[in-house]
């Protein structure tokens, strides 16, 4: 069988004769075949000059025709161009071609267009295969270790959508993203085009389609609480800038972290106007802490635990709402099938539980960040993204940190946890779910102190003044009454530190209020 490719300028009007040459033969010859590639004007020789390099041929001009050796393996035979072509097919086919000029220049032309029709064709099936464009800020943290082995799963986007993933951290700690990026592709992942990691600011989000803020590792020390939260400033900034120059306009950015998320997503959406509806803060983490307490208090599987909301500022001054919880699968003298549920407070009797050990126990969570340090951050970042794009579970609440336009009476401006639901790619705040008042003594505690907060880093106020209540007596039993035990405060006071010098990367210190309403330093 001889088999003859052959290639040119797409606008060649000889590869045209040759063309037309070779198909007249394919067509009357059984085992004549023609294998045809047509190469833009603007990067034929440059492409010709490969090929050449690779086969040590020499040949300048188009076309370029060879014959393929099938049976004996190797290289193929250069033939040369038209004149060598048409002077091989008289001698073995006795077949020559009429073709005029004219004609050979309508072809041509004809070729070109085509030619070009088909690359736009493939351009635009690349860009329906495209993978989902995912970048990790401070990738070098030990979040990020554990966000890529779930990103790569295929349980976030889907087994169908590939993703290429893209590390961004300083320079000093290039070498830990080499060997990320290498333990990474160890994972041969089927939904994972590629991974690479990036250190140059200006490179910074080009084509994301999701970014996933971590928390920050600048290691400037600062003196204050205030020069703590105009430390966010900067960084943030540049973010935005970034964010709205080179992601995609339709980007998803997902902030999470040990300290001051609710102020980092409000600067990314000063900073970045034009995508700040799609910047949101994660407030799984705090939420699974709920749940796991109230499960233990249960003995029963936190996964059984649905709609705790949480309130108010995720890494700092937050409330715990189970009015709307529930429990299922609880084994107990009223029993149900799988989707029968009962109130969890109609469950807990011992209220000084509610009130204090309860509250306890995830204050001191938050005051320490344990709840971005790892496994639990990663998993709340990723299962806020899984809801993103694929909807939450019907009927269930989600607490997620959003921008305030005045729902439930919040101040307009700030970024503050809510309960919310996502549908068809976006989230919508529950505003119409019943029994969720909360009082205006507990919605100024925690708005005080994001408004303060975003002042102060602002530069608008210059010292951080921590909310202050009327009430003398303890704020749990204030304000978390036996008749209202659903409502578990979390209470982080944030006061000002001037005696105190504290690194940025560690959790914040801060002076939390004791069970007496007395204000102590840890």
């Amino acid at each position: 069988m001889a088999k003859f490719v052959i290639a040119g300028r797409a606008d060649c009007p000889h590869y045209a004769k040759a063309e037309l040459l070779a198909d007249y033969l394919q067509k009357n010859l059984p085992d004549f075949r023609i294998y045809k590639i047509t190469q833009c004007p603007d990067v034929w020789e440059e492409w010709l000059e490969n090929v050449c390099e690779e086969n040590k041929w020499n040949h300048k001009n188009s076309p370029i025709i060879w014959r393929e050796l099938l049976d004996r393996g190797g290289k193929g035979l250069l033939l040369g161009g038209y004149n060598e072509f048409l002077e091989h097919v008289q001698l073995y086919y006795g077949v020559t071609s009429s073709m005029t000029t004219e004609m050979m220049m309508i072809i041509a032309q004809e070729n070109l267009e085509a030619h070009l029709e088909k690359k736009q064709e493939k351009e635009n099936l690349k860009g329906l295969i495209s993978p989902l464009q995912i970048w990790i800020t401070s990738a070098a943290s030990p979040a990020c270790y554990n966000l890529i082995p779930i990103l790569t799963s295929g349980q976030v986007f889907g087994l169908h959508t590939e993703i290429s993933l893209t590390l961004f951290d300083q320079e000093e700690v290039e070498k830990s993203l080499q060997g990320l990026v290498l333990e990474t592709e160890d994972l041969a992942s089927p939904v994972l085009r590629s991974v690479s990691f990036c250190t140059k600011v200006e490179e910074a989000f080009r084509q994301a389609d999701v970014i996933i803020v971590l928390e920050d590792s600048m290691e400037e020390e600062v003196h204050t609480l205030e020069d703590c939260l105009r430390s966010r400033v900067p960084l943030c900034r540049l973010y935005g800038y970034l964010m709205e120059k080179n992601a995609h306009e339709s980007v998803r950015v997902v902030v999470g972290g040990k300290t001051f998320v609710n102020l980092k997503a409000v600067l990314l959406m000063r900073y970045a106007p034009g995508i700040a509806r799609n910047i949101i803060a994660v407030a799984l983490g705090v939420e699974g802490e709920a749940k796991a307490a109230v499960a233990r208090k249960l003995k029963t599987a936190p996964s059984c635990i649905k709609d705790v909301i949480i309130w108010g500022n995720i890494s700092g001054n937050n409330y715990v709402d189970l009015r709307k919880a529930r429990v299922y699968r609880y084994e107990s003298a009223i029993w149900g099938p799988p989707h029968f549920s009962r109130p969890v407070l109609d469950l807990i009797f011992d209220s000084d539980w509610l009130k204090r050990e309860f509250v306890v126990t995830l204050k001191n969570l938050t005051d320490t960040g344990q709840q971005f340090g790892g496994i639990l951050a990663a998993h709340s970042i990723t299962t806020t993204l899984k809801y993103w794009y694929h909807g939450s579970p019907p009927g269930e609440i989600v607490s997620l940190g959003v921008l305030s336009e005045g729902q439930f009476g919040i101040p307009e401006g700030i970024v503050f946890s809510m309960p919310v639901k996502f549908e068809n790619g976006t989230w919508v705040v529950l505003t119409d779910l019943k029994d969720i008042e909360i009082s205006e003594q507990i919605m100024a505690r925690m708005t005080s102190d994001l408004i303060q907060e975003k002042l102060v880093a602002l530069g608008d106020v210059l010292t951080f003044q921590p909310y202050q209540s009327d009430h003398k007596a303890s704020v749990y039993s204030d304000l978390v009454p036996d008749e209202n035990k659903h409502l578990a405060v979390s209470d982080v006071e944030i006061s000002e530190l001037s005696h105190h010098t504290t690194s940025v990367t560690p959790s914040f210190q801060e002076p939390i209020s004791d069970l007496e309403g007395n204000t102590e330093e840890r």
